[in-house]
């Protein structure tokens, strides 16, 4: 199951001296520590298991691992330059997933099963030493996963919602954005405020810290989203996978999404038969109904960091304006007051996406503000008169 470059990466397994190996024999083993690693992880999903059959069925993918983990053993065997082959502890992704199983559930780790089998359903198809029987069994893996839980109501939202994810619109994202510029930047003006009554070096760091939270937001958002997008397309890739290897269960979850629903089984079945028909269009949706994604609408993290930059920008730019064409405390009252106006209009922006009060929705934005602003301009005024 577990890939020989993520094995070799884990640290867990043993580490023989693999240059001493010829070319085979490093191949044996490391298909010998992928199916011993898979061995372990279905026998302890089925010491958790809670029905006999799902655990008999784990076990039998279990025996079905070691069988294949002794027909590569018995190959290394038989080479010249084989170091001990005990297996040790099981890699982390391996004990990661039986924790999750026993903590939550083997349903909750089943997606992930599937997968991972998908993935390597072809791995000996081009093997010579490894018996036809043996690329069958790795093949029918997947399916009989598929099988456990099927048909009972939380394997059915499973399929329909394990893999949802939500999304906001630029209008909340940069409401959001302009609050944390505001509020954070507000607060370092008065704290430096506080402190020193110089109108440049109050100035100076209001610049300071909306330069910094800016690329800090940008930055942030640009690697959040770039790991997130690259996470949903291997999301795709690996349903693109599952389709090619499995496609009749894929098309058995198809028709049990639209069930959930609440399609009629029949009319569920035939129309999950015909957009399996179409390779493209089968994919297509099953990303979209399965993993609750648009592949054609997947966030670009340059938008998002360019868009949180500018909003956090905006939001920090308030509470230095005045200080731009004034100084002392009137500078100082006038970035309270612009800050104050502006926070009411985010309150009110932000009940637009709650449903709750506008009133009550820009007090409490004021509140905050006040509280931040008055909480750092006190601290700042204890600093400034110790220093002095």
């Amino acid at each position: 199951m577990q890939r020989s470059e993520d094995l070799a990466n884990d640290g867990e397994l043993p580490k023989p001296n693999r240059r001493r190996e010829p070319p085979f024999a490093r191949k044996y083993r490391d298909f010998w520590m992928q199916e011993q690693a898979a061995a372990w992880l279905y026998r302890a999903l089925a010491d958790v298991a809670e029905g006999e059959r799902d655990a008999a069925t784990l076990r039998t993918l279990a025996e079905a691992e070691e069988r294949h983990a002794g027909h590569w053993k018995d190959l290394l065997a038989k080479s010249t330059s084989v170091d001990d082959l005990s297996f040790g502890k099981p890699p982390r992704r391996e004990r990661f997933l039986a924790w999750v199983g026993g903590r939550f559930g083997v349903d909750k780790v089943l997606p992930m099963l599937i997968k991972l089998e998908a993935a390597d359903a072809g791995k000996y198809l081009d093997v010579p030493e490894a018996p036809q029987s043996m690329s069958e069994e790795e093949v029918a893996h997947g399916r009989t996963l598929a099988t456990l839980g099927k048909g009972t109501p939380s394997r059915i939202a499973d399929l329909e919602s394990r893999h949802r994810v939500s999304s906001g619109g630029a209008l909340r994202a940069a409401t959001f954005g302009i609050n944390d510029g505001l509020v954070s930047n507000l607060s370092l003006v008065m704290g430096v405020a506080g402190g020193t009554g110089n109108s440049s070096i109050v100035l100076l760091a209001g610049i300071a810290g909306l330069l910094a939270g800016a690329f800090s937001m940008a930055t942030g958002e640009w690697i959040s989203v770039k790991s997130q997008r690259e996470l949903y397309e291997r999301e795709i890739e690996i349903e693109a996978e599952e389709l090619r290897a499995f496609p009749e269960e894929e098309k058995e979850e198809l028709a049990l999404i639209y069930r959930a629903k609440g399609i009629e089984p029949a009319a569920a079945d035939k129309l999950a038969e015909r957009i399996m028909l179409r390779p493209t269009a089968a994919l297509d949706t099953l990303v979209r109904e399965e993993l609750g994604l648009d592949p054609n609408d997947l966030s670009s993290p340059w938008v998002a960091a360019f868009s949180s930059f500018f909003a956090f920008g905006i939001g920090a730019f308030m509470p230095v304006l005045p200080f731009l064409i004034g100084t002392g405390a009137a500078a100082l009252w006038a970035a309270a007051g612009l800050s104050a106006i502006v926070l009411a209009l985010v309150g009110l922006s932000i009940s637009l996406f709650t449903g709750r009060s506008a009133a009550l929705s820009a007090f409490r934005m004021l509140l905050v503000g006040a509280l931040s602003a008055s909480i750092t301009y006190g601290v700042g005024s204890l600093v400034g008169a110790t220093i002095s």
